[in-house]
Formats: C-alpha cells, sequence, structure tokens
C-alpha cells in the first residue's frame, strides 16, 4: 500500500526558519522518520514538495491511481489553494491535512483551511510528530475499509 505526502511552499526551508512554530527538525529528516515509520506498518511513501500549487496538482493526477490515500501539508496554500484542494477532493482518496504549527492559536489568515472540508481529518500543532501520527491513522484506516 502506498501513500503520497504532499508538502507545499517553504517546508524545503524547515529548520532554517521559524523553530518558535515549526521546529528545529528539516524536511529531509521528517521525511526519513516517516520512512522508517512506514517500514514498521508495511507501507510504502511518495514524496513531493512543491512551492508551486500546479505542480502539487501535476503530482496528484499522476499518482492518484498508485496511491491509497494522501497526507497534505498545504503549507501556505491553506487558505487559498483552491486547485490543490479540488485535486484532492477529484481523486477521492483519504486525505489527512497536516500542519506544524497549531495554526488556530496563530494569526487569524492563517487560521481557515479550505482543506478541512475534504480531508479526512486535521492534525495540528505536533509539529513532526503530526505526520507519524497522520501515517498511522491514515494506514489503519485504509486497511479497515478495505
Amino acid at each position: 500500500m502506498k501513500f503520497l505526502v504532499l508538502q507545499g511552499p517553504n517546508l524545503n526551508m524547515l529548520g532554517k526558519r521559524k523553530a518558535s512554530h515549526y521546529g528545529t527538525v528539516t524536511l529531509e529528516e521528517i521525511h526519513s522518520r516517516m520512512e522508517e515509520k512506514a517500514q514498521t506498518i508495511g507501507c510504502e511513501l511518495i514524496f513531493h514538495q512543491s512551492s508551486h500549487e500546479g505542480d502539487l496538482v501535476d503530482a496528484i493526477h499522476r499518482l492518484r491511481d498508485e496511491v491509497r490515500g494522501i497526507i497534505v501539508n498545504p503549507a501556505g496554500l491553506t487558505g487559498v489553494g483552491y486547485s490543490l484542494r479540488d485535486a484532492i477532493e477529484d481523486s477521492e482518496l483519504p486525505t489527512i491535512e497536516v500542519h506544524l504549527s497549531n495554526i488556530h492559536a496563530r494569526e487569524e489568515f492563517r487560521r481557515h483551511s479550505v482543506f478541512s472540508a475534504v480531508a479526512i481529518g486535521q492534525i495540528a500543532g505536533l509539529r513532526w510528530r503530526g505526520y507519524l501520527a497522520a501515517l498511522e491513522i491514515l494506514n489503519e484506516m485504509v486497511k479497515e475499509s478495505g
């Protein structure tokens, strides 16, 4: 079973920006920890990061028949990424939205997500640990659904 992990704008800069919000772990370290977890629970991951919304949309279109679910951190696209949101909805793949920081405790413009209506759940504020939780939950939910 494969899952797509989509990382939005600026996440390639993790470890170099606003440690108070995002921690000090790099994107590569997050992916490495996710790979370790995936091996222990018996699934595979495809990672894709881009600061361009259309590139993220293209990844969903290209991989939608290869994967059984999506973990997405839309980052700066959270409140405005309508084409990415629509691609997720159109894929009909179960999706969990992840945010490193607690978007609900930050500036008002960060609190609204256009993805929450199409995601089966949202994990926010647990930093890199949220990705591992999302992976475990998505894996179990897909197994349960057959």
